[in-house]
């Protein structure tokens, strides 16, 4: 049904390993018969997490994004382990380690591909529910600080673009869909 779409893969070539991601340019098939090259980055897979406290305020965090310069708002998220973590494993340790809290229940809210023209990252996206406070354990490279939001004071930053990171609104409009029903 889809074969008029699908691009046959030659050859890889990997170009560069690092410590979360890898590289590979790919010769093709196209459909037509033709071949070109992809360019693809290649990533374990991520969690984004949507902690919700008891009153209902979701825990927002900012941080320095090198890669664009700026101080962003996002949710807790990060890279699964290579060591085959599962993504609800993952979701709990990143959200202990960036927010100090740990859940007593992860929802599953979807999962999307983060940006499939050049990387096969896969995002998956949880709510955190039945939080405890414990203790932030940043890596040592990691300068975090965590807000708790009220679904209003989210949408507010949303508006005023304030919100601009891509997997944060993803999963906000995820975690909206589900408080819907």
């Amino acid at each position: 049904m889809e074969e008029h779409l699908r691009e046959l893969r030659l050859e890889t070539q990997r170009l560069y390993t690092g410590r979360a991601i890898s590289l590979d340019v790919d010769r093709i098939r196209l459909p037509s018969g033709r071949e070109t090259t992809r360019e693809i980055v290649r990533h374990p897979g991520s969690v984004v997490i949507v902690p919700v406290l008891e009153d209902g305020r979701v825990l927002l965090i900012r941080q320095f994004r090198y890669a664009v310069g700026e101080v962003l708002w996002e949710l807790p998220a990060g890279t699964l382990d290579r060591a085959a973590e599962s993504p609800e494993a993952c979701a709990h340790r990143e959200l202990e380690e960036e927010t100090g809290y740990r859940a007593e229940r992860l929802i599953r809210l979807g999962e999307f591909f983060t940006a499939p023209g050049f990387t096969d990252e896969r995002m998956h996206v949880f709510r955190a529910e039945g939080l405890r406070p414990t203790a932030q354990h940043l890596d040592s490279d990691e300068l975090i600080e965590v807000f708790p939001l009220s679904w209003d004071g989210i949408e507010e930053k949303v508006r005023a673009g304030e919100i601009r990171d891509g997997k944060t609104l993803a999963a906000l409009y995820l975690h909206a869909l589900a408080r819907r029903g």
